[in-house]
């Protein structure tokens, strides 16, 4: 999945990506939107920055985040 600019997302699990952090457990189920994609898909590297409800901007691995549109 390539992620874009402006696209709304839900943080639907946790990642099984090595830069999840166990605060990130506390996003899981958060809608956020997507602030700067990053085009390697299944790059382990490669991260998407989210605009999370509440939390602020975070970046996240792409294996836990889904979209809404």
């Amino acid at each position: 999945m390539v992620f874009r600019r402006g696209q709304k997302i839900e943080l639907f699990r946790k990642s099984d990506d090595e830069s999840w952090e166990p605060y990130m457990d506390q996003f899981v189920g958060l809608h956020g939107i997507v602030t700067d994609p990053d085009t390697a898909i299944n790059d382990p590297d490669a991260l998407v920055e989210v605009s999370l409800e509440g939390k602020g901007t975070h970046r996240l691995p792409q294996d836990c985040l889904r979209p809404l549109d």
